[in-house]
Order: structure tokens, then C-alpha cells, then sequence
């Protein structure tokens, strides 16, 4: 069953909901961007469903400033009082849970890092944001690295549809040469101290179990593959406390038949 209700975050009312069911191991889900509790075409939402009908209770919540919420927006680097406050409201909610997996995709996994220590039991964390411009709305969305660009733009040379395409005028000529002239620039050298650097620094010191989920053709992700690419090297060839998994599409929010893939990783870290 679905309950509505609300808790506190230093002196404001968060807005949240509970899906409630009997087993032990729940499940946080903590939204990214400005984007309220449900998610985009309500893909949170459906998660929480799927996920409470398996049997964990899930405790989703919009943080300040979103949505039902109270309170100023400050965006995913502010955002670590409210994820101590929804987690305490979880427990709370749902008293018979005794582990948390918590779930963030793009800047709510960053966010679910760079607030460490957390009380939780795991981290599910989706194309991770690595970008340093996060906190400003750009009118174009960023680039991905130029190797991913290149590795894109090769496979689709070698499609005929997306060559027809060209010639029918469907394809977008000014995002292609925005895309085409990125192959230009020097790849930029690493920002000392930066996102990037932090998120690996906290996944190099984390003790509890991480699994790190990346659909290869998003931007978001591709970004961190190629920034955090030795950590990720090492993960794979040393798998420990951090798990990498890999999914061949471009879809950011894991949409459509993806959020099948998406929803078996979840609940197979719920019943681990």
C-alpha cells in the first residue's frame, strides 16, 4: 500500500512516500536533478511499485525547494541534511527494516557519495554526474568526451539508415557540427580536487557494498567512464565492496524495457 506523509529537515517539511511492505531490506530512492519524488514519466513511481510488490518497502521524497516540499532549492551538493532526514523518517515508517540500499541516478548518486558517512547499508548509484558546471542550466546540454563522441559518430557512418537519414534531412545539422567540432578540442586536463576526483576518493574509502549501474551510450555516463575510467579499470579486474554493471543504451533514466534491467539490479542488491 502507498502512504503520503511528511517529515523535517532543519526546521522545514519535506514531502515523501511510503510503499509499504514486510520485508526487511528497503529500499531509498533519492531523486536527481530538480526532479520531484515520482520521476520523470513517473518512472520513480513505478520503480517504488515493482519494488514493494517484491516485497521491500521503498521511501521516496522531494528535497527542499521540490516539489510538495518546503524550503530553498540547494540543489545535489546541499542535499546531504535531507537525505539523513529521509532516512531516519524510513526507519521510522517502516521500524521492521534493519538494512537500507539506497538509489540515486546522475546527481543523486554523486549526492549519495559526496555526503558520505551515511546511515546505509548499500549504494545503487546510475550514471553518476561528473560535470563541475552541474549547479547552472545550460541552454545546450554538455558534450560527452570526444572519445565517446568519436566511437559514436563511427558507428553511425557505418549504418546506411542513419546516412539516409542525412540526406532526407532528418537528422539535426547544427547538433552535428557542434558534435563533430568537440572532436577538436584538447581533452581538458582534470580539475584538481574536483567532482571527479572526490567521488573516487569516497568510493576508494567506502566499506559498504556499491553497486554502479551505466547505460554506455548516455552522455552523463559516458563522462564518468572517461573521467573515473582507472578506478572503474581496477573495479573490474578487482571486484570487492564496488560492482560495476554495463548496459548498451543511451537511455539516461533507464526508460521503456530498460527500467526491466534496471529493476532486477535493484532487487537483487535489496536481497543480497
Amino acid at each position: 500500500m502507498r502512504h503520503r506523509l511528511s517529515f523535517t529537515c532543519e526546521g522545514v517539511v519535506l514531502a515523501a512516500t511510503h510503499d509499504d511492505a514486510p520485508g526487511t531490506a528497503g529500499l531509498l530512492i533519492v531523486s536527481g536533478g530538480n526532479e520531484i519524488r515520482s520521476g520523470a514519466h513517473r518512472g520513480m513511481a513505478m520503480l517504488a511499485q515493482r519494488v514493494a510488490a517484491a516485497g521491500h518497502p521503498v521511501f521516496r521524497f522531494d528535497r527542499r525547494g521540490i516539489g510538495d516540499s518546503e524550503g530553498a532549492n540547494g540543489g545535489y551538493t546541499a542535499s546531504g541534511p535531507d537525505i539523513a532526514a529521509a532516512i531516519a523518517a524510513f526507519r521510522q515508517a517502516a521500524p521492521q527494516v534493519t538494512r537500507i540500499v539506497a538509489f540515486g541516478n546522475c546527481d543523486a548518486a554523486s549526492a549519495l557519495l559526496l555526503h558520505q558517512p551515511l546511515a546505509l547499508d548499500a549504494l545503487i548509484l546510475a550514471n553518476p554526474w561528473t560535470y563541475e558546471d552541474s549547479e547552472e542550466e545550460a541552454d545546450e546540454p554538455a558534450l560527452p568526451p570526444a572519445s565517446a563522441i568519436r566511437a559514436r559518430y563511427l558507428s553511425r557512418l557505418k549504418d546506411p539508415k542513419s546516412l539516409l537519414r542525412l540526406l532526407k534531412g532528418e537528422i539535426d545539422v547544427r547538433k552535428l557540427f557542434r558534435g563533430l567540432s568537440a572532436l577538436k578540442q584538447a581533452p581538458q586536463a582534470p580539475v584538481p580536487d574536483g567532482l571527479a576526483d572526490r567521488l573516487d576518493s569516497t568510493l576508494a574509502e567506502l566499506l559498504c557494498p556499491v553497486t554502479i549501474l551505466l547505460a554506455t551510450g548516455d552522455r552523463t555516463a559516458q563522462a564518468f567512464m572517461e573521467s573515473c575510467g582507472p578506478s572503474l579499470a581496477y573495479i573490474d579486474k578487482n571486484p570487492g565492496t564496488v560492482r560495476v554493471e554495463r548496459l548498451a543504451s543511451a537511455s539516461h533514466s533507464f526508460a521503456g524495457n530498460d527500467g526491466e534491467w534496471l529493476a532486477v539490479r535493484i532487487l537483487a542488491a535489496l536481497a543480497a
